[in-house]
């Protein structure tokens, strides 16, 4: 047999080339098998028992409303406290695309995910879909005029979004017609005004969403993880959330050492009745974390307090800051036009009074009740900017106003 043979320079080229050429090989291998482990939709192509396909996991600090127990290939949510004085709890199960359905589950409970499709019945899930970046999947919501998140309004404005009706009056065809994977809701536990049987009995898969059972602002805006382990969104929600709640701790800390704490009352005298959150409501926490003295604070209770003009002015007289009233006073000349008993308070004749609806649209949608759920760090820097101004110095407030 008669070899050829090659310069030295050749041989070093032919090698260069083949090391080459195998690398461009493997690369190009190595790309083919991680793109085809899942399909465009999130499917597995090939389902491995041993895998836990939810390496990142959500683990929930804030919120008591909500747990989830990872399975390798599926997830259980569990809603523990769907509505006030609720005696039933729910649960979903969520299974990844591509692998098999357990069968210990009704089927109702069973879900898909990543879910590629939502229908929302509340503004304040429209900014979790904001932040997790999949506002491309809301097809539907309740009320277009009433929204404030950016992305969704231009969503809206393409035509991409259908009205569907509110949570008491959906329109259960129009819902089919859009075939979602997931609606959410909220619940009230009133069978004549939730949804909640009517969309699972036309067949659609419904997830109740109680966020507004939390007594707490990290509580609430901590469902933003509940939203997120339908699409599998579990370890971008772990991190969203960990700056979010790093920052609120990081203001409060601030105010905690604050020797002065002003006087505060909230709320308005509506039908002859005066609705004061209770001292370890939702709102107590955030005056609490802002350095106030909030007059109801010695109150045992997370809901309203029914209470009469009269007792509210008698405790409140003083009051340093009046906060939270009608959405519809843009002036002190309204406010005391509705009934001249507020010009006793002292907050009035001082002019200390700050509103919670500088961000409202057109249609009267306040952004403080959609984004500012989802930004609480933001809510309590600007009651820090009202009542301990030298704090945050370069703080505008986002949420807030002056009544002037």
């Amino acid at each position: 047999m008669n070899f050829v043979k090659l310069p030295h320079s050749k041989i070093i080229f032919l090698c260069q080339f083949f090391l080459i050429a195998t690398l461009i090989i493997a690369c190009h291998s190595t790309a083919i098998n991680t793109s085809t482990s899942t399909n465009n939709n999130g499917c597995l192509q090939k389902y491995d028992p041993n895998t836990d396909y939810f390496p990142n996991k959500i683990k929930i600090n804030h919120a008591t409303g909500f747990a989830v127990e990872y399975h390798k290939h599926y997830k259980i949510v569990i809603i523990k406290n769907p509505w006030q004085n609720a005696n039933t709890k729910f649960q979903y199960v969520l299974v990844q695309c591509g692998t098999p359905t357990p069968k210990e589950f009704n089927q109702a409970q069973l879900i898909t995910v990543p879910i590629n499709s939502i229908v929302s019945l509340s503004t304040t899930h429209l900014p979790h879909l904001a932040k997790l970046g999949v506002v491309d999947k809301l097809i539907g919501i309740s009320n277009s005029k009433q929204v404030n998140t950016p992305d969704v309004v231009e969503r809206i404005k393409a035509g991409k979004i259908a009205q569907v009706g509110n949570n008491s009056n959906v329109d259960i065809e129009k819902v089919l017609e859009l075939n979602p994977d997931l609606v959410t809701i909220f619940g009230t536990g009133n069978s004549q005004t939730d949804s909640y049987t009517k969309l699972t009995e036309a067949g659609l898969k419904v997830g109740i969403n109680s966020e507004y059972m939390e007594d707490t602002p990290l509580g609430r805006s901590e469902w933003l993880k509940f939203t997120a382990l339908f699409f599998n969104k579990d370890e971008q929600a772990e991190k969203i959330f960990s700056e979010i709640a790093n920052k609120y701790e990081q203001v409060a800390e601030k105010a905690k050492a604050v020797k002065n704490r002003p006087t505060i009352f909230v709320g308005f005298n509506f039908k002859g009745t005066w609705y004061m959150p209770g001292g370890k409501s939702y709102l107590a926490k955030y005056l609490a974390d802002a350095g106030a003295n909030y007059l109801w604070s010695d109150d045992k209770s997370s809901g309203s307090l029914p209470l009469s003009f009269e007792v509210v002015l008698e405790r409140a007289a003083n009051a340093d800051y009046w906060l939270n009233f009608s959405q519809y006073w843009k002036s002190l000349k309204d406010l005391v036009a509705e009934d001249n008993r507020y010009a006793d308070f002292k907050a009035v004749k001082t002019g200390n009074l700050y509103n919670n609806n500088a961000r409202v649209n057109e249609s009267g949608g306040n952004d403080y009740w959609e984004g500012g759920i989802s930004n609480p760090d933001m809510v309590l820097s600007d009651l820090i900017k009202i009542l301990h101004p030298e704090i945050l110095p370069n703080h505008k407030i986002f949420y807030y106003h002056k009544i002037n």
